[in-house]
C-alpha cells in the first residue's frame, strides 16, 4: 500500500519517533462527519497497548484455559477475563456517541454465522479506484461481514467515494497518515470476535472467512489464520505460500496446516481478543515487514498462528514502483530484532545493515532510520520467551537451508 509524501509521514521515515513510541493509537474521542463516516477529533492513545510481560501472562492464562475445551465453544467473556488483559481491551463508542452506528445489529445471522462474528478491516490511503473495486468484491462474499474502512487522511476523495458508492460500507477517517496503526484503530472500534485484513487492493474468496473463523470456533487456542494468497489478475501463488506451507513448527493436532510466525498482512483473519492481547501492530514500525513482530507477541501470549491452504486471500498489487520499500522491510527487520530478539541476533541485524551500507542507498538510509529509532526500540525492548525464540531460530535454520 503506498502513502503520500509528507514530512513527518512519508512511505520511508514514517512519523516522528516521539509521535509513535508509547502511543498506540486509540478509539476515543470522535466526532460524526456524515451518516456512514466518523472522524476522529482529537486521538489519545494506550487503548492497544504494546505486549508486555502483563498481557503475556494473562493471555496464556486464557490459551491454557482454552486447551482443555472442545466444540465450537465461544471465548470466555470480558467478566471471566484478568484485569491486566482487560486493562488492554479497546474502549468501545458508547450508545448515542461517534461510532456507535459501527455496532451491526446484534442477533440474527449473516451468511450462516452469527451476527456480530465477523467484520473485515481495510486500511487505505489515496487509492479510491482501487479500493472501490475491492469493496465490490467484499460485499458480494456469501459471509456477509461488516466492512470498515481506516482512512490514512486520503486527499484523493476516498471518503466520499465510499459514501457514495457503498453505503453499507463504514468509514473511519483518521486526520493523519497511521499506517499500520490504522489496523489497530479499526479493531479498537469494532465488537466483532473475528476480524479479517485487506489491504485496498486485496479481497477474500467466497467461503474463506467461513472457513478461517470455523478453524477458530473449533479450537480456542488459535488466534490468527494465515490465508494462501494468490495474485491477480492470473492467480500465481503468492511466494508466502511455499514459506508458509513448509513452515517446521508442530502446533497442536487437528490443525488444518502448520503453525507459523508469520503472515501476510492483507491475508490474515485474527481473533480480536488475541490481537487486543498481542497489542496489535507496534508503532515504531509504521508499514514494512510489520507482520512479524505481531505474530512474535501473538505466540508470545500464548496464541496458535496456523495457516490453511483452503482459506484464500487475491491480490492485485500495483505492478509499478514502490520507492522504499525495500529501505522499510530492512529497517524494520532491524527493529524487530532490537525490540523482540537476543543482543547477539539485534547486534548481527545492525552490522549486516553497516556493511551494506557503503553500496546499497536503500541499507544506508534504513541503517539512518534505525539510528533515530534505537533509544525507543530499547526503552520498549522485551525478549521473547525462550520457547517463542527457539520456534523464531527454527525458522531461521529452514530458511537459511532451503536458500
Amino acid at each position: 500500500m503506498r502513502h503520500g509524501a509528507q514530512r513527518r509521514l512519508d512511505p520511508v521515515d514514517g512519523p516522528e519517533v516521539g509521535d509513535l513510541v508509547a502511543r498506540p493509537i486509540s478509539a476515543a474521542p470522535i466526532l460524526p462527519t456524515g451518516p456512514k463516516t466518523v472522524e476522529k477529533a482529537a486521538f489519545t492513545h494506550t487503548s492497544i497497548r504494546p505486549y508486555s510481560a502483563s498481557t503475556r501472562s494473562a493471555a496464556a492464562s486464557t490459551a491454557a484455559a482454552s486447551a482443555t475445551s472442545t466444540g465450537t465453544t465461544r471465548a470466555r467473556p470480558p467478566a471471566a477475563r484478568t484485569s491486566a488483559a482487560a486493562a488492554s481491551r479497546p474502549r468501545r463508542p458508547r450508545a448515542g456517541r461517534a461510532g456507535a452506528g459501527l455496532r451491526p445489529v446484534r442477533g440474527g445471522t449473516r451468511g450462516g454465522m452469527p451476527e456480530n462474528s465477523l467484520a473485515v478491516v481495510i486500511a487505505t490511503r489515496n487509492r479510491r479506484s482501487r479500493l472501490a473495486h475491492t469493496l465490490e468484491k467484499l460485499l458480494e462474499l456469501p459471509e456477509r461481514p461488516a466492512v470498515l474502512v481506516v482512512d490514512n487522511a486520503s486527499t484523493d476523495g476516498t471518503r466520499e467515494m465510499v459514501a457514495a458508492r457503498f453505503p453499507a460500507v463504514r468509514t473511519l477517517a483518521l486526520p493523519v497518515n497511521r499506517g499500520a496503526l490504522a489496523r489497530n484503530a479499526g479493531v479498537a472500534l469494532l465488537p466483532h470476535r473475528y476480524i479479517a485484513f485487506s489491504d485496498d487492493d486485496s479481497w477474500w474468496e467466497p467461503g474463506a472467512l467461513a472457513r478461517a473463523t470455523g478453524v477458530m470456533e473449533r479450537d480456542r487456542r488459535v488466534g490468527l489464520v494465515a490465508a494462501h494468497t494468490t495474485v491477480a489478475p492470473h492467480g500465481t501463488p503468492d511466494p508466502l505460500n511455499r514459506a508458509l506451507a513448509g513452515s517446521p513448527l508442530r502446533g497442536p493436532a487437528g490443525l488444518p496446516g502448520p503453525a507459523v510466525l508469520g503472515f501476510l498482512g492483507c491475508a490474515a483473519v485474527v481473533r480480536r481478543e488475541a490481537f487486543v492481547a498481542a497489542g496489535g501492530y507496534h508503532p515504531l514500525l509504521f508499514f514494512g515487514a510489520e507482520e512479524a513482530l505481531l505474530a512474535y507477541d501473538m505466540s508470545a501470549t500464548g496464541w496458535v498462528l496456523c495457516h490453511h491452504p483452503g482459506v484464500t486471500a487475491v491480490h492485485g498489487p500495483d505492478p509499478g514502483p514502490r520507492p522504499g520499500r525495500s529501505t522499510l522491510i530492512q529497517r524494520n527487520e532491524t527493529l524487530t530484532a532490537w525490540l523482540r530478539r537476543p543482543l547477539p541476533v539485534a547486534l548481527r541485524h545492525t552490522w549486516g545493515l553497516a556493511r551494506r551500507s557503503p553500496a546499497d542507498p536503500a541499507a544506508r538510509r534504513a541503517l539512518g532510520q534505525l539510528v533515530v529509532r534505537l533509544p525507543a526500540a530499547l526503552a520498549a525492548r522485551r525478549r521473547l520467551p525462550a520457547r517463542v525464540e527457539a520456534d523464531v531460530r527454527r525458522l531461521e535454520l529452514a530458511r537459511d537451508g532451503a536458500g
